[in-house]
């Protein structure tokens, strides 16, 4: 059977969250394979990190906007006007295929074979983080994320319990799919193991629940250091962390270097659909401590130790004992690098384009 792959590929993300690391894996793994990508994004401006990034990946072009990610636009105010311009990009484009990391553009009319990839939500994180249905002034985003996502051709998730989650929340969909989330080995180390614990994140997420983890710091016999944004960029509020070291955003560079000398790398997350920065510590030889979510326990099973998010005594027994005895750190660590390997950047880049080839060749069959 003959195989339909694009060679022009435009995809969607923001320039905030982890949305951005994944496009980036994406398209740098999509290059080596010939495939040109246009990414289109939203949030602002890119860093000069971001830039240099880019640059370094072949048959990458990207097209910068201001507007909104819809998880910081709940009445869909820049909807208009951002589909608009992805209708102008399309045509200027000529893509083979879209590739949407935002849920609600899949409704928009792209004449072109379309995937959408969710990757977290607004009413599953209010779920997991308040435990309780998000306010009604949420009404508008649900509607428009439900009409994406049953526009859209396929929907994709990065686990089995993100897309349980986004199908009774959105469903039901044409056609779904998951692919884990995959980075390459050669972007992290080991080193030789320093007694300290380490964390990373969007630092004012509720989700990444990492003012607990400071919270019971002064309980560890390690420091604990944590790196990250602590601004929140729609509402510039910032969260201050006691009893830490807080280093700040880092470089990726820098980020590789403290994981890999980190003995324990310590996540107590409410909510986390993947977790890029928690598979980089396992690249990194780390042993994991995480928050018992769905998704984290179905990527991670015996790989990590898990620990009750919203107990903060919990968090802090798991943590300890883990310091407390080195054989266990040792092996929990060397779990999280084997599990590891069935997360590359190279087999998330070979499923999409299967994926890819099913709605290009329905369409060419069409």
């Amino acid at each position: 059977m003959e195989t339909f792959h694009p060679t022009k590929i435009l995809m969607t993300a923001d320039t905030i969250g982890g949305v951005w690391n994944y496009a980036l894996e994406l398209a740098r793994a999509l290059s080596e394979q010939d495939i040109q990508i246009a990414l289109a994004t939203t949030g602002g401006p890119l860093s000069p990190e971001q830039y240099e990034a880019t640059s370094a990946i072949n048959n990458l072009t990207i097209y910068e906007s201001n507007y909104k990610p819809e998880w910081m636009d709940k009445n869909g105010s820049d909807l208009q006007q951002a589909g608009e311009w992805l209708m102008q990009l399309k045509d200027k484009v000529q893509p083979d295929l879209i590739h949407l990391n935002g849920l609600y553009y899949a409704s928009l009319p792209w004449g072109k074979p379309m995937v959408v990839v969710v990757h977290s939500c607004v009413m599953s994180w209010w779920r997991a983080v308040r435990q309780e249905d998000a306010p009604k002034e949420w009404n508008k985003y649900k509607e428009l994320v439900t009409k994406g996502l049953r526009s859209a051709e396929m929907v994709i998730t990065t686990t089995q319990a993100l897309m349980h989650e986004a199908s009774s929340t959105y469903g039901p969909f044409k056609q779904s799919n998951v692919v884990y989330n995959g980075r390459k080995q050669q972007h992290f180390k080991f080193g030789k193991k320093e007694p300290f614990i380490f964390s990373m994140g969007s630092i004012w997420d509720e989700g990444k629940n990492i003012s607990t983890l400071a919270h019971i710091a002064e309980e560890l016999s390690w420091p604990v250091y944590i790196a990250g944004d602590n601004k929140h960029p729609d509402t510039g509020q910032v969260l201050e962390l006691e009893n830490v070291h807080f280093l700040g955003k880092l470089t990726n560079d820098e980020i590789a270097d403290w994981l890999s000398r980190a003995s324990i790398f310590a996540a107590p997350s409410r909510y986390e659909p993947f977790g890029l920065s928690v598979l980089e510590a396992a690249m990194s030889g780390c042993a994991l401590v995480v928050g018992r979510t769905e998704s984290l326990a179905e990527l991670w099973g015996n790989a990590a130790k898990f620990t009750d998010p919203n107990n903060p005594d919990d968090v802090r027994d798991v943590i300890q004992n883990l310091i407390d005895d080195e054989f266990c750190r040792n092996i929990m660590a060397c779990r999280a690098v084997k599990r590891s390997h069935g997360y590359t950047a190279e087999q998330m880049a070979q499923d999409y384009l299967y994926l890819y080839s099913q709605v290009t060749r329905k369409e060419v069959l069409a």
